[in-house]
């Protein structure tokens, strides 16, 4: 049997997703998971390309002044899903503005000297989570381990709400058992109290608290609806089992906040498209009482909770791809892609409005960069961009950003 691959490397970056970045002997880039930028380290080699390899540090032989031992057990036991907790917090939020800002430049191709300081807003590290999918097995609810399709079988969350640690239970509990599932999907709404488990393939035999709203993804492919509630911004949203809202209520109120900021004062009487607006919560929140608000968005379910969220204002809800929607001139453009970002045509639409002023939230760095570099194609330019840290503990990175006619 051939010997597993080593190597002792020195970490010198971050890449998106988390890996360190080192160079190895013939100067090819190795992207290391668990490991942080400024250490040596020994690494197991787990894949290879023509530029560059993959590989998991084996030892670390000199960590860097901002490694931690991770706060949550779960991590130990191989838990994939919180691939910063080996950084202190303060150094998790550097890397991921580090993350940003070398992405607009290497794929935005923004000049250093032409990029805005990146501003930070944090939020609190654990307990925030009120969405998790989880893999099931023998009646269990367990998650990832990182890089890979291995179950890892948990007592608990270190960043899940509490109402959500209740389901999850232990190896003891007898809170909820989950027969019959390969998956679950955890809702809660952390100001109103309602739970809600999304069961694949079917919620026939699992077990949970009265409280808990139950529906199988077989009763969801034939058209039944279930939904829970969350506060958000002095507002009850419903969100369908079938519909986006962000993760966490401080998150989506902490981008609300950042939203409004960007879009700045509107003339009076204004017109704005709220781009892949999802139940509603931008539409609902970021703007004046006359500004026309046309939100935009493809999914049933989210248009179906908009049509009952925004019943109060005088807001025009469009079902439609925003890539072959018909845009009209508009004052502002708020867009809330999902992580593949705008991409080409969603911003030649942007375009065609005229918009002054757009303001883009991105869940991943590389699509804005690529979407910014687009933008400036047609004449935007990068007036802000911040950092909201929605996912402590993880490299994950969520900005807004503000776009003005150059």
């Amino acid at each position: 049997m051939d010997s597993i691959p080593t190597l002792e490397l020195v970490t010198h970056g971050v890449a998106k997703g988390g890996d360190a970045v080192a160079r190895d002997s013939e100067g090819r880039v190795v992207f290391v998971d668990g490991a942080l930028p400024d250490e040596r380290v020994l690494v197991e080699i787990t894949e290879t390309k023509k530029g560059f390899a993959r590989g998991r540090v084996l030892e670390v032989l000199e960590p860097s002044a901002h490694r931690v031992d991770p706060l949550c057990a779960e991590v130990n036991n191989g838990c994939g899903g919180c691939d910063m907790q080996i950084a202190t917090v303060d150094h998790q939020r550097d890397l991921k503005v580090k993350v940003v800002t070398d992405a607009l430049e290497r794929i935005g191709k923004i000049p250093t000297d032409q990029l805005p300081t990146l501003s930070t807003v944090t939020l609190p590290e654990s307990g925030y989570r009120t969405n998790v999918r989880c893999v099931v097995v023998n009646a269990r609810p367990g998650f990832r381990s990182r890089g890979s399709h291995d179950s890892v079988i948990v007592d608990g969350c270190d960043v899940a709400h509490p109402l959500i640690q209740d389901l999850l239970g232990s190896a003891g509990s007898k809170s909820a058992k989950f027969d019959g599932c390969t998956e679950v999907t955890l809702r809660v709404g952390a100001a109103t109290g309602d739970r809600m488990v999304i069961a694949s393939p079917n919620a026939k035999y699992l077990s949970v608290p009265d409280d808990v709203i139950v529906v199988g993804a077989d009763e969801l492919a034939e058209g039944k609806r279930a939904w829970i509630h969350e506060e958000v911004a002095g507002r009850t949203w419903r969100i369908s089992a079938g519909s986006f809202f962000q993760t966490r209520p401080d998150g989506a109120q902490a981008l609300v906040d950042e939203v409004r900021k960007s879009i700045g004062v509107l003339p009076s009487d204004a017109r704005a498209f709220d781009l892949y607006g999802g139940v509603g919560l931008f539409a609902g929140t970021v703007f004046a009482d006359d500004t026309r608000v046309i939100m935009v968005e493809q999914n049933e379910s989210s248009v179906a909770d908009a049509r009952i969220n925004l019943a109060d204002l005088d807001t025009t809800i469009v079902r439609s791809k925003v890539e072959t929607w018909s845009p009209r001139r508009a004052d502002v453009v708020v867009a809330d892609p999902a992580r593949q970002g705008l991409g080409r045509n969603a911003v030649s639409r942007i375009a065609e409005t005229d918009a002054p002023v757009v303001v883009l939230v991105s869940c991943d760095a590389a699509s804005l960069a690529r979407d910014a570099g687009l933008l400036a194609r047609k004449g935007y330019q990068l007036d802000t961009v911040t950092l909201v840290d929605l996912f402590p503990m993880t490299s994950h990175t969520e900005t807004v950003s503000r776009f003005t006619v150059s």
